[in-house]
């Protein structure tokens, strides 16, 4: 018998990576010994998403995987991340695992990124989601039981009446026209909280909306993982966010 490929999960706490773990889980050819997330230093929350670090835990331990959390400094510079990032890495690499997982389908050039940044730590990458259709994909999550709910929108693309929503059939048909159903373009990020890899549903309640402008991003995680590539214009943009509160 072949042995599994020691890895890590790029762990957002949202859709895709969620759907990565469940089909991993599914081929038995990986072990997933982490799930490696990057958290805001200052705010303790999931970087983009804007989850509780609480949350986030709880998570971890109804799947039953280790977490790590990196933490990140608020707007870093691209350097300060990939140095923090190659850090991170190095110290996973000396534990044993060979593999990271991401949760991308279709950005080329955040593949591309993301696949030269590892090799500089000798670490294959693997993409299970690469290519597939997306509307497909979000049906799949939810055909297969999956939960979740939108805690951040962009406000380019979709207004504060999508934040703060589960996502289900009556979303998807709401969602304009040139929204991506799985907000592959960073349209929107999300949190997971029942499904078939998770021992137990996370237990939380919805808080306060509010809308948040930023400066032109230094960094921005587009993709629910943890590489970022900076792909906004340089002006000021705003994400709608719905705080979620442990129960």
């Amino acid at each position: 018998m072949i042995p599994r490929k020691k890895s890590l999960m790029n762990w957002s706490g949202g859709k895709d990576s969620a759907l990565t773990i469940y089909k991993i889980q599914q081929s038995q050819d990986f072990e997933i010994a982490c799930l490696l997330t990057s958290i805001s230093q200052k705010y303790q929350r999931i970087s983009m998403h804007g989850v509780r670090v609480d949350l986030l835990e709880a998570q971890s331990e109804s799947i039953g995987i280790p977490l790590v959390k990196m933490e990140i400094p608020d707007m870093p510079s691209m350097e300060v991340y990939e140095q923090t990032m190659r850090e991170t890495l190095s110290e996973l690499k000396k534990a044993g695992i060979t593999t990271s997982i991401f949760g991308d389908i279709f950005l080329e050039d955040l593949r591309t990124y993301r696949e030269n940044k590892l090799a500089e730590v000798d670490m294959k990458v693997v993409f299970p989601l690469w290519k597939q259709p997306t509307d497909l994909l979000i049906r799949e999550f939810l055909d297969l039981g999956f939960k979740t709910i939108t805690t951040c929108v962009n406000e380019k693309y979709l207004d504060k009446s999508f934040v703060g929503r589960v996502i289900d059939a009556d979303f998807l048909n709401d969602l304009p026209a040139n929204v991506d159903p799985c907000g592959e373009n960073g349209e929107f990020h999300t949190f997971v909280y029942d499904g078939p890899i998770f021992s137990k549903p996370i237990e939380f309640e919805k808080g306060e909306i509010v809308l948040r402008k930023y400066e032109a991003p230094k960094t921005e995680d587009d993709s629910d993982q943890c590489f970022s590539k900076e792909k906004e214009d340089p002006a000021n943009y705003g994400f709608w966010y719905c705080d979620l509160i442990p129960a």
